[in-house]
């Protein structure tokens, strides 16, 4: 990544060029959480997802994106500002059952310990934990453990729910092409059936946007929900809450 795409990057998520260490990664992280939307808006919109082309879509678009877009930019941000970077496999917990393998995208970065970095779940950790954490780790997002499983897969739970199973194996952005297509056009895929666009608040809290249900909570766990009325309100509701400039409202085709 050329040094004028890192600047842009980091003035997108308004952080500085930190040293590469552990504190470095918590501003990054958190600081991306806070401005870099987690949204599905792109397939419903008729956009194409394409993981050759990040981060333009982050960066000179200033939208968001699911896990293979977000993780897979900001894995390529760290690099350049001189973090070591590994792209690996989770299979995401929901239904009663575990998802298939490249269901989700994870970082791990290496400094005098491992860490796990997640910019593209929606509610999880709002910074970078140690990864395979011995003991339980606190984030402002609750509690999570890490449990070793079957062939070394590691199980991220967060207040005692599953969240998803890591593959300890390294991996290339482009080994999760064929599951970021199917889940951007199978019709049985979640992200087709359903609009989402999703930010951490500077409270802790959360701020979402889905057609035209806005809810705000807040980190002690107040909610407030409503209905917006019309496109107008929903588009200024895109741009004010999320920083989305859109030229018409994403629906979910049915």
């Amino acid at each position: 990544m050329a040094d004028s795409l890192v600047d842009a990057y980091l003035a997108r998520i308004g952080a500085a060029r930190p040293v590469p260490d552990a504190d470095g990664l918590r501003v990054l992280q958190r600081a991306h959480l806070g401005t870099v939307p987690f949204e599905n808006l792109s397939i419903h919109l008729g956009e194409p997802i394409d993981l050759a082309t990040l981060p333009d879509k982050i960066v000179a678009r200033r939208r968001g994106g699911f896990c293979y877009e977000l993780n897979g930019a900001f894995a390529q941000l760290l690099t350049a500002l001189g973090y070591r970077v590994t792209l690996h496999s989770a299979r995401v917990w929901g239904g009663g059952r575990w998802g298939p393998p490249f269901d989700h995208l994870v970082l791990r970065v290496e400094l005098a310990e491992p860490w796990l970095v997640d910019v593209g779940f929606g509610r999880f950790a709002h910074y970078p934990m140690v990864w395979r954490s011995p003991a339980p780790w606190l984030d402002p997002a609750g509690t999570f453990t890490f449990v070793e499983r079957d062939v070394g897969d590691i199980e991220v739970v967060l207040d005692g729910e599953p969240q998803y199973r890591i593959d300890p194996r390294p991996y290339q952005l482009a080994d999760f092409a064929p599951t970021c297509w199917w889940q951007s056009t199978s019709p049985d895929a979640h992200f087709t059936r359903s609009l989402t666009c999703s930010m951490l608040t500077p409270d802790g809290g959360r701020v979402t946007l889905s057609g035209d249900r806005l809810i705000v909570t807040d980190p002690a766990g107040g909610r407030d929900e409503q209905r917006l009325d019309g496109d107008a309100a929903v588009l200024a509701a895109y741009r004010e809450r999320f920083g989305l400039a859109l030229d018409r409202v994403p629906r979910v085709a049915r």
